[in-house]
């Protein structure tokens, strides 16, 4: 195959527009998980009545199962055994109603959705979430898939021929990825893949969909690494580079501060891109990072931190941690008690920062690829309130952007080399949630990150939100 800067431009996507019951909102943690019931067919196009998935060993659960679901109805459990059983109308009339009882449930929509299409032909993509982890960001990533796929699919389809999502949860785990894409590439009803979440885990599977030559673009992962990670690879979130430049001009340009404490973690790639790439901008730019601390270091202590931080001059605190790590940002956050002005990667756009740090957190500013208030009169933020009944996050218009853009190169080639040369292509541009996707010869969207803050408010239910830095 071609590499991505040699390659040819491809049409725009679908545009189109739906309306269906929906309640929740973004903050709630929905019980998500993947269940392995409902695949696609092949992608020639070609009918498959096989209602089995080849992963099932690596964590992603049996037919018929909500995997790691707190409350699954009955209701929702009989429509999942209806579709494991290929009994399609009986799957459509139970998910139907799961969805008029728990209005904000996206595997409930997703699985109707295939219900719908039953042995008809379609197109399929897998989808990876880390529901074992966090099921609050399995929720938020399936909404944008939900969403996309019902106006991809109400929109007629890939010229006639509708998009299935078969959702596997990979618990956010390296080699728990690695082996899911293993068998994603050895299954050639697969086309593209929609994951993974944590920087890590997407590297660790990467190396794999390469080898295999399956398309995989991330609506999550932001460390540096993944732009050469090969010409199969992309993501629909901006590069921590382009982050950690918004951050560093915030920090040198508005707050007038040029001495950083950096808290991260050596676990994380995605920390450790975030801590690397900001102390890169910041020294660049005439700052410096006068301290480090790896927070799961032996022996670390947030108070010992930020006392020896502000003996060697910090003037200002940078959170580079991850989701696995959010406790302990807390505890950072609660000790610094507004003290220092803080900054932070996407991972502290996190609800849990808001109601466990609450006024300690105030005045946080994150870097983020997309927020909902900037975007209030787009027709995908309507769309998204009507099916959900509250406001999404970013992680879900990346989620949805993925899908669509997976969609916009089936349009023009239904092989997994052809779908990779069509997203490679130089002219692609793609109608996303809010925004055009283009991908750059890395495969990283050609996108810039916005500053969002933490400010006293009601829509998260916490008394506080984050919004659009003024």
């Amino acid at each position: 195959m071609a590499k991505k800067n040699e390659l040819p431009a491809l049409m725009a996507a679908l545009l189109v527009t739906f309306a269906l019951l929906g309640g929740g909102a973004w903050w709630l943690k929905n019980s998500l998980l993947g269940d392995t019931s409902a695949v696609g067919n092949n992608g020639q196009p070609a009918a498959s009545t096989d209602s089995s998935s080849s992963v099932q060993s690596t964590g992603s659960g049996s037919n018929g199962q909500a995997l790691l679901s707190e409350d699954v109805s009955a209701t929702k459990q009989k429509g999942l055994d209806a579709l494991a059983d290929n009994d399609y109308d009986t799957a459509k009339a139970e998910f139907t109603a799961a969805l008029a009882e728990r209005k904000n449930d996206p595997e409930s929509l997703i699985y109707l959705n295939n219900a719908e299409i039953g042995e008809g032909n379609a197109y399929t993509l897998a989808m990876i979430v880390p529901a074992g982890s966090s099921q609050s960001a399995a929720a938020e990533l399936m909404r944008g898939a939900a969403q996309a796929q019902v106006d991809i699919n109400n929109a007629g389809g890939i010229d006639g021929t509708p998009i299935k999502l078969r959702l596997i949860n990979d618990d956010d785990d390296k080699e728990t990825a690695s082996e899911i894409a293993s068998e994603l590439v050895d299954d050639k009803d697969v086309l593209g893949v929609i994951g993974h979440y944590s920087s890590g885990t997407t590297l660790a599977a990467a190396e794999v969909y390469e080898a295999g030559q399956l398309p995989m673009i991330s609506p999550t992962s932001t460390a540096v690494d993944i732009s050469s990670a090969g010409d199969y690879i992309f993501r629909t979130v901006p590069s921590d580079r382009l982050a950690a430049a918004t951050l560093s001009r915030y920090v040198l340009g508005e707050l007038n501060e040029n001495k950083a404490v950096v808290f991260y973690t050596e676990e994380s790639a995605y920390s450790k891109s975030v801590k690397s790439e900001f102390t890169t901008e910041l020294l660049s730019n005439g700052g410096e990072v006068v301290a480090n601390f790896d927070v799961s270091a032996s022996g670390f202590d947030e108070r010992q931190a930020l006392a020896e931080a502000k003996e060697n001059g910090a003037t200002v605190l940078m959170l580079a941690l991850n989701t696995a790590t959010i406790d302990i940002a807390n505890d950072v956050i609660r000790e610094n008690a507004q003290d220092l002005p803080m900054v932070g990667g996407d991972s502290l756009y996190n609800p849990i920062i808001l109601k466990d740090s609450e006024a300690d957190a105030l005045g946080l500013v994150v870097a983020v690829p997309w927020h909902i208030l900037s975007h209030v009169q787009t027709p995908f933020v309507a769309e998204s309130r009507q099916l959900w009944g509250g406001d999404v996050n970013w992680r879900t218009a990346t989620a949805y952007d993925a899908v669509k853009a997976l969609a916009a190169g089936l349009e023009d080639d239904q092989s997994r080399e052809g779908l990779a040369t069509a997203l490679a292509g130089s002219g692609l541009t793609v109608e996303g949630a809010t925004d055009a996707i283009r991908f750059l010869p890395t495969g990283d969207r050609n996108q810039a990150s916005q500053l969002v803050e933490v400010v006293p408010g009601t829509r998260s239910g916490t008394g506080y939100d984050y919004e659009p830095v003024k």
